[in-house]
């Protein structure tokens, strides 16, 4: 484990912690919380590019973009008019790349009525958990969702649909590695850049807009083609509905029931990667005895799932409406959790 231990999910505070800001939004969430929030998004890419000299930045945006443009991606002319609102380099680039690690599970409630989804992101870059929020996107084709996001973020990497499902993405494993992260991480991206499909993170916007319910949901993750590998996590409404979607560009393997937990290792037999993250394994099988609780303490949140690069904890039930989550920083949590109620929201 890189960086600071930490023993339990709760810490000696200094002083109250900022809340989980929320917002009602329509479609267009990106933009609408980049409006809300900008000092967020320019605070997190103080972080994220400071080891990126501006030229090899404005680089990385114009291949990020024109791969965009030759993919014929449906976020473009979104991405950029928020490039546009940032003003400096990054957000082509921070768009459609991802290096975090998680660890997930579909389960049924303690009292088997429903089905919730366990989510824990980790991520190396400090402030994602101090800045996260919250939108309540309401106009989408199949009904709303609530993500919990970035100001300005086009992608969706975790969702609760009320009354359809719940869903999560997951880095997938490394292919082919060297041993030379710089090397390995240029030839997955030039991967990448070849690929005429969508991130995983726009398919699973499109999912949360378009699927009326768990199967569609599971169908659509499965069959449509993505530029990089990922591994989605889906909780339905019936106890039963819960799966672990393993994907390729152009392969699926689902898993279900006691097997529907997710770290960032494929459980299909066979495929070769690299696990990403700390502790993928570890991870897994510690998460697999988690109880999906709605505990606002999040007392169940202990290492190795919770390290020092956990920036996110959630649970969800798509059933009852209801998402429970906190921020969490290298030295524990860093906001209130937030305990959203649907139906009692609206």
């Amino acid at each position: 484990m890189v960086g600071r231990a930490l023993s339990s999910a709760v810490v000696t505070e200094c002083g109250p912690l900022p809340a989980i800001p929320v917002v009602d939004t329509g479609p267009d969430f990106p933009m609408a919380t980049l409006r809300a929030w900008s000092k967020r998004t320019h605070a997190l890419l103080d972080v994220a590019t400071r080891h990126y000299p501006k030229r090899l930045l404005s680089g990385l945006d114009r291949i990020s973009r024109a791969w965009l443009a030759r993919s014929n991606n449906g976020h473009l002319a979104e991405i950029d008019t928020i490039a546009g609102a940032i003003g400096r380099p990054g957000a082509y680039f921070f768009s459609i790349n991802y290096e975090w690690a998680c660890t997930c599970r579909a389960a049924p409630s303690p009292d088997q009525t429903s089905a919730r989804l366990i989510r824990v992101l980790d991520w190396k870059t400090p402030g994602l958990g101090t800045n996260l929020v919250c939108a309540k996107v309401n106009g989408a084709p199949a009904g709303p969702f609530a993500v919990l996001t970035w100001p300005g973020y086009t992608g969706v990497l975790q969702v609760m649909a009320p009354g359809r499902f719940s869903a999560a993405l997951n880095q997938a494993p490394m292919r082919d590695p060297t041993g030379l992260f710089y090397v390995d991480w240029a030839v997955n991206r030039r991967r990448v850049w070849t690929m005429p499909y969508p991130t995983p993170a726009h398919l699973l916007r499109r999912v949360a807009e378009e699927a009326r319910d768990f199967d569609e949901a599971s169908q659509m993750l499965a069959d449509t083609p993505i530029s990089t590998p990922g591994i989605f996590t889906v909780a339905g409404l019936g106890p039963e509905e819960t799966a672990v979607i393993e994907r390729t560009e152009h392969e699926a393997r689902a898993r279900s029931g006691v097997a529907a937990v997710a770290a960032n290792h494929w459980g299909a037999p066979g495929w070769k990667g690299q696990a990403r993250g700390d502790n993928s394994h570890a991870r897994s099988r510690s998460m697999l005895a988690i109880e999906p609780c709605f505990d606002n303490d999040f007392t169940w949140l202990a290492p190795p799932v919770l390290n020092a690069k956990t920036r996110l904890a959630m649970v969800a039930d798509a059933r009852t409406g209801r998402l429970v989550a906190r921020g969490y920083e290298a030295n524990g949590p860093a906001t209130q959790s937030l305990d959203l109620d649907w139906d009692a929201a609206v």
